[in-house]
C-alpha cells in the first residue's frame, strides 16, 4: 500500500524591490532589494522564528535569494527556477499598472507567458516535492504568480477567483500563507 503524501508548505512573497519602489513589476528581470525589503525580510525571519522549516526552496530571482537568506538563514536554500514570476516579456521592468492578470490566464504577456504557464510550472514543482518531501514542512519565498498557482491548485479555485481574491487587491496582506499538498 502506497504511503498517503502529506508536506506542509509556508509561503512568502520576497522583500520589496527596487522596481516595486517605483511603482515596477520585475518580471523575470533580476530587481535588488531596496533597505525596507531587507529589513522586512530579517523582521519576516523574527516572526517565524518558531516555524520549523526543513528546507527553504526560492525562485532563481535574487530578490527572492536574497529574501530568503535574510529571514531563513539557518535553513537550507534550494534555488528552483519553476518558481519563477511569472515572465512579463515585454513587460518586464514596465509600469504596474500594465501587467493586468485578468487578461492573461490563459493568453501569455507578449513575448512572455500566461498563468496557465506558470500553473504548470508550480504543478511540476508540486509533483517533484511530492516524490521528494513526504512529511517535510517546506518554506518557499517566491513571488505573485506562483503564490497564485498555489491557490489554484491546491484549493480547486479557478484563476478568476485567484485573482479577485488576491491580497494584493484586497489590502489583506498576511506575513505567509500556509497550504498542505496531500495525494
Amino acid at each position: 500500500m502506497k504511503e498517503k503524501t502529506e508536506i506542509k508548505i509556508e509561503y512568502f512573497v520576497h522583500g520589496t524591490t527596487v522596481d516595486n519602489k517605483t511603482g515596477k513589476c520585475s518580471g523575470w528581470k533580476q530587481a535588488e532589494l531596496t533597505e525596507l525589503g531587507r529589513k522586512r525580510a530579517i523582521k519576516l525571519g523574527e516572526k517565524c522564528k518558531d516555524l520549523h522549516l526543513d528546507v527553504v526552496f526560492t525562485s532563481d530571482l535574487i530578490r527572492a535569494i536574497d529574501s530568503a537568506k535574510l529571514a531563513f538563514p539557518k535553513v537550507k536554500h534550494i534555488q528552483d527556477k519553476r518558481l519563477r514570476e511569472c515572465n512579463y516579456g515585454d513587460l518586464d521592468g514596465k509600469e504596474k499598472d500594465l501587467i493586468i492578470y485578468e487578461e492573461h490566464i490563459d493568453k501569455p504577456f507578449p513575448n512572455g507567458e500566461s498563468l496557465k504557464d506558470v500553473e504548470k510550472r508550480v504543478a511540476e514543482f508540486i509533483k517533484f516535492i511530492k516524490k521528494n518531501y513526504n512529511g517535510k514542512t517546506i518554506g518557499i519565498v517566491a513571488h505573485r504568480a506562483p503564490q497564485l498557482a498555489f491557490e489554484v491548485l491546491t484549493k480547486g479555485i479557478s484563476w478568476e477567483e485567484a485573482n479577485e481574491k488576491d491580497w494584493r487587491k484586497v489590502g489583506a496582506w498576511k506575513p505567509g500563507w500556509h497550504y498542505i499538498i496531500k495525494d
